[in-house]
């Protein structure tokens, strides 16, 4: 039986600012490059058993597949030693020098390689985040101007969108032909825009479809006339929208929906949004995602500064696990939880817009990997609850195993199964050539 995945991350965002002048790499500056395996040490105090944990991207792809592996193959052999399952973060906010940014058509095609390698040479790995937040990467990357290309039109926002969406579907379908059992969870932002008076609610509206976009276009959703026109009107082609909705994985996926108390917004009556703080909650807006998906749920990222007091950060933590249950409660299979990150962070308070070296109290250790009052809370939380959620089997389509029974007869037993499934997918739905190697598709 697969048992509540209690979770932390440990962040490793890497986009460009600057016009690409700087990297924001969040591994550089909480130091877990020199001190990774304390990190390990401090995963296994927790009682965490899975980690959101990815190589960065930026150092260990060099070039179309030319890879250095040294620093992944250090780590994932640790993870592996110490039987922590990662939750494999392949692409989080930022790319390669050599690819550019997300306008680029070649990454996709390119990124699908490389998941593809990744799998090769680590085929104990189950769990992958292809690509981490695809609306926020494409949202703060190509509209808002903040990060990679920098960019503030729609028309690079879809760019962006389709890309990193594409690179996604092809990623899981590379990573398929390696581990026929492998399962993705879609860590993406769970958002919703509040109208702020009746002239704000027409926006307010295209907004609360907008958010959607990312998911819609990764589980093959047929969206609504309005985003149909919005897509097309910016760039999307028809040929491109029906990759999308020929090459759904839905039944190798979990929807991961993060949530912060930035992740509710206010529509002004101009069209300008700000921060509404918390109104509706993680467990009423992942109902909404669930409406839409019908996925198996997990919480992927919160958090929250520790604050003056020293125990707001354990009262959000208390709220968001109060969330989970409800979601629990009402029926919904919802999976796991995850605090993000395990350490405190740097320079989010800008949005990693500024390269400060400000230190954000968010994580469950400070950077001198002291134990914080919230670190505290989660690990008697993790003890406390981990026997009394077990998650139904049937939440699930395939089980999953942690590193040390990758190898045994019962992780081989579903690789055989996922493996037969999928053949007889293609033997009755024809196997679709373009999601696996990048060609064009054919429009049905």
């Amino acid at each position: 039986m697969l048992y509540f995945m209690f979770a932390t991350g440990i962040e490793n965002s890497y986009p460009t600012i600057q016009n690409g002048r700087f990297r924001q790499d969040e591994m550089d500056k909480t130091r877990h490059y020199q001190l990774w395996r304390r990190d390990f040490d401090l995963v296994q105090e927790l009682g965490v058993t899975h980690l959101r944990y990815g190589p960065p991207l930026h150092r260990v792809w060099l070039g179309p597949d030319r890879y250095d592996w040294s620093f992944a193959d250090e780590t994932f052999g640790d993870l592996r030693r110490r039987d922590l399952t990662p939750i494999t973060d392949l692409c989080h906010f930022g790319v390669p020098d050599w690819i550019g940014n997300f306008q680029n058509p070649d990454f996709p095609e390119q990124f699908a390689r490389y998941a593809r390698d990744f799998a090769l040479r680590y085929p104990w790995v189950q769990l992958y985040t292809p690509v981490n937040e695809m609306y926020i990467c494409a949202l703060f990357s190509a509209k808002y101007g903040w990060w990679n290309e920098q960019l503030t039109t729609d028309l690079a926002f879809v760019t962006a969108l389709k890309h990193i969406v594409r690179a996604n579907v092809l990623a899981m379908h590379a990573i398929l032909q390696v581990r026929p059992d492998a399962i993705f969870v879609q860590s993406e932002s769970s958002e919703y825009f509040h109208a702020q008076n009746p002239q704000s609610i027409g926006r307010a509206e295209f907004l609360n479809q907008v958010r959607f976009l990312s998911l819609d276009l990764n589980y093959g959703h047929r969206v609504g006339s309005e985003m149909y026109e919005y897509l097309l009107d910016n760039g999307m082609t028809r040929e491109e929208y029906h990759f999308f909705l020929d090459n759904t994985l839905k039944h190798h996926c979990i929807m991961g929906n993060d949530y912060y108390v930035t992740n509710e917004h206010l529509v002004q009556p101009d069209g300008n949004t700000r921060a509404s703080g918390e109104i509706y909650g993680y467990s009423v807006i992942t109902g909404q995602y669930y409406d839409r998906y019908g996925l198996p749920i997990m919480h992927t990222e919160t958090n929250l500064n520790q604050g003056p007091s020293g125990d707001e950060a354990v009262q959000w933590l208390r709220k968001e696990w109060a969330n989970v249950l409800r979601v629990r409660n009402d029926g919904l299979p919802i999976v796991g939880f995850t605090w993000y990150s395990l350490t405190d962070q740097v320079d989010w308070d800008s949005a990693l817009r500024e390269n400060n070296g400000t230190v954000n109290p968010l994580g469950l250790y400070d950077l001198g990997r002291n134990l914080r009052p919230v670190g505290q809370a989660y690990r008697e939380l993790i003890r406390e609850w981990r026997a009394v959620l077990p998650t139904q089997s049937t939440a699930l389509t395939l089980s999953v195993f942690p590193p040390s029974q990758q190898d045994g007869a019962a992780a081989a037993a579903v690789q055989d199964l996922a493996r037969t499934h999928a053949h007889a997918r293609e033997a009755t739905y024809g196997k679709d050539e373009a999601a696996v190697t990048g060609r064009k598709e054919k429009r049905r």
